[in-house]
């Protein structure tokens, strides 16, 4: 009954790369949705024209869901997803090419990843967002520093400090659970580290173009139209086919 944690990073292509992410978070909120998944945002930093530089958020199962293997459907969606559309911001009707990163990371139980206290720097500053959206008078939001490794974690989603600082926690724990598989991943072959499908956000995985309404996945050189029916969330049939051919 494991939980993932999803994170969704705007790429090249400003305003339009943050508008395509916003577009990713939907069709997973979506997928979600229709597996009967619980969805918790942990982090998220909105644009004015309702993009998103980043977003955060967890996937939990529920009793009544139809699988508890989050991961399993959804780990080989970590990497670099392309856009090609005409967007809402081009008044020439030019086509724009555009990226925006997904990582989907295990999270793990909290004996799992133990995290000591001088090894974190905590900041708290005042949440913001676009338009006064998420502005909040108190410093509620949650800077987290792993001195260690230099990774860094926020979260300003809730009303209150110490929300914010679990969900920055959880996240933190995640990324270095994912840092320790990636370290084992090199001390295997690479024949073995090309077969599994964990979070690498270096790799173009898949390109959604919009005006040959078809989405190819080039790991397994299959493409899929009705591209509006998947970004709504109906992505059965390539997860179904990712991991038929990439386990």
């Amino acid at each position: 009954m494991s939980s993932v944690i999803v994170e969704i990073r705007a790429g090249t292509g400003g305003e339009e790369a943050a508008l395509f992410a916003a577009d990713l978070f939907r069709m997973y909120s979506k997928y979600a949705q229709n597996q009967g998944w619980k969805q918790k945002i942990l982090d998220t930093h909105p644009t004015d024209l309702g993009g998103l530089k980043q977003i955060v958020f967890e996937l939990s199962p529920t009793t009544n869901g139809k699988t508890s293997e989050i991961f399993s459907c959804l780990k080989y969606e970590g990497g670099v997803h392309r856009v090609q559309r005409i967007p809402k911001t081009e008044k020439s009707g030019r086509i724009h090419t555009s990226t925006a990163t997904v990582a989907v990371l295990l999270k793990p139980e909290k004996t799992r990843i133990k995290i000591k206290p001088e090894d974190i720097k905590i900041d708290f500053y005042r949440a913001s967002g676009p338009g006064g959206q998420y502005v909040n008078k108190r410093e509620t939001a949650v800077r987290i520093t792993h001195l260690p490794t230099g990774i860094i974690v926020t979260s300003q989603t809730e009303r209150n400090q110490l929300q914010n600082k679990e969900n920055a926690l959880a996240i933190l724990q995640a990324k270095l659970l994912e840092r320790e598989e990636n370290e084992k991943l090199k001390e295997l072959g690479k024949e073995r580290r090309s077969q599994i499908g964990w979070a690498r956000r270096v790799e173009k995985i898949r390109t959604y173009n919009f005006p040959q309404d078809r989405i190819t996945d080039h790991r397994v050189k299959k493409s899929w139209h009705n591209i509006e029916k998947i970004m709504d969330g109906k992505l059965d049939p390539i997860i179904k086919t990712l991991m038929k051919k990439l386990k």
